[in-house]
């Protein structure tokens, strides 16, 4: 019998009305992020106009699909740009590909850069450095080693800057997965952490990825220069202030770019994952507190409580829910191109069952492993000492260029 008005109608209210809210907050996002991120049919066309263009990009071992990435830089439509591969060490295993690459690409100017650079506590920032020193041009990309780049990559990062833009980026897509820790994986990136920063983009206040990054040479140098992106332990949260504190906006691009995966442990997939949870919480607390909250974990306690208190089959709500919730990012995931199996239900609950643990765990420390490294907040002058870091190539997927 409904006890919505007999022994607990204020508890079965509060229940519902959170519910609801959870639910329709969910499907909002997924609206966002369906018409920002909906399958193209089309290549952007390059402008007459158009400027030329730097890419950097920071390699260090060899990740997975890395000759389809980094092979990816050279077959761009687009007329005048020229890439500037870094690398810390001479000896490192990407060079001969780098190398093999530059070689059968003669049309393509390119050329490999190597050195030690260590101004910040970021390994990836020190490779960049030489880089963004080097670029003959005064619009610059920064792409990570295992971003994916389609033939319009560098036409859809110029068609979303606006007057007030200071910065355009794209987030990580995952694709091509191997085995269920990658499809994990893939429901972290897409239809969650990607959901929610199109949401923020759509509210006006983006945050910056560091997977690419469109900037213009003198909007960073009004910002202190490329060595400011050492202000923080992740350059993307320095970037985002540094975009802020300048009046403009972080913009992200239209159909964002893939990162193939392949093949994911647990622990890779839980390390990453919590890294990226604790740089968030130390870097935009107030922010970082609402996420506890965005999965389906509480939603399902509340619609399992009013099922209790109606006297409504359990299992029979929560699958109804479950089937909503994850229905809708099925069809988000589906409108985008992005990657969908019939694991992928099982690795949406997982996800949403692991963030409590994930909020909790940012919260209690503040060390993290950046790709086989471990690295903890410090002051500055630490910070440059911790700049002793380097890649371990005798392990090839502990790379720090790559994120």
């Amino acid at each position: 019998m409904p006890l919505i008005g007999g022994g607990h109608p204020t508890l079965a209210a509060g229940a519902a009305g959170f519910c609801l809210l959870a639910i329709c907050a969910h499907l909002v996002s997924i609206a966002i992020a369906a018409r920002r991120c909906r399958r193209r049919r089309l290549p952007v066309a390059c402008p007459h106009d158009a400027p030329p263009v730097t890419l950097v990009r920071p390699v260090c071992g060899i990740d997975n699909f890395a000759e389809e990435t980094l092979g990816s830089t050279f077959r761009l439509d687009y007329p005048r740009y020229e890439i500037i591969f870094c690398v810390a060490r001479a000896d490192d295993p990407a060079v001969k590909l780098v190398q093999r690459l530059i070689a059968a690409h003669p049309a393509v100017p390119a050329r490999l850069l190597v050195g030690d650079d260590r101004p910040s506590g970021n390994p990836k920032l020190n490779n960049v450095v030489k880089g963004w020193d080097a670029a003959r041009h005064d619009w610059i990309i920064l792409a990570d080693s295992n971003v994916l780049m389609p033939p319009d990559y560098v036409q859809r990062l110029l068609g979303r800057w606006r007057a007030d833009t200071g910065l355009v980026c794209s987030v990580p897509i995952g694709s091509k997965p191997e085995n269920f820790w990658a499809e994990l994986e893939c429901a972290f990136l897409n239809t969650y952490e990607a959901r929610w920063e199109y949401c923020a983009d759509a509210l006006g206040f983006g945050f910056a990825q560091g997977k690419t990054m469109l900037w213009r040479r003198d909007i960073v140098e009004g910002g202190g220069g490329i060595r400011a992106l050492g202000a923080e332990l992740a350059e993307d949260a320095a970037a985002t202030k540094l975009v802020r504190a300048a009046g403009l906006k972080v913009q992200l691009v239209d159909s964002p770019f893939e990162q193939p995966l392949g093949h994911r442990s647990a622990r890779e997939v839980w390390l990453r994952q919590l890294r990226w949870a604790r740089l968030r919480r130390i870097t935009f607390p107030l922010m970082f507190v609402p996420e506890l909250f965005v999965g389906c974990a509480f939603p399902a306690l509340a619609a399992i409580l009013l099922a209790a208190l109606h006297g409504v089959g359990v299992a029979s709500a929560i699958a109804a829910m479950l089937l909503l919730w994850f229905g809708a990012e099925l069809a988000l995931a589906r409108a985008a191109g992005w990657h969908v199996s019939v694991r992928l239900p099982l690795a949406f609950l997982l996800r949403d069952l692991v963030l409590p643990a994930l909020w909790v765990a940012a919260w209690i420390g503040s060390d993290f492993t950046w790709r086989g490294t471990a690295m903890t907040p410090r002051p500055r002058e630490a910070e440059l000492a911790q700049a002793e870091l380097t890649c371990d190539t005798e392990n090839v997927s502990v790379c720090a260029s790559a994120e």
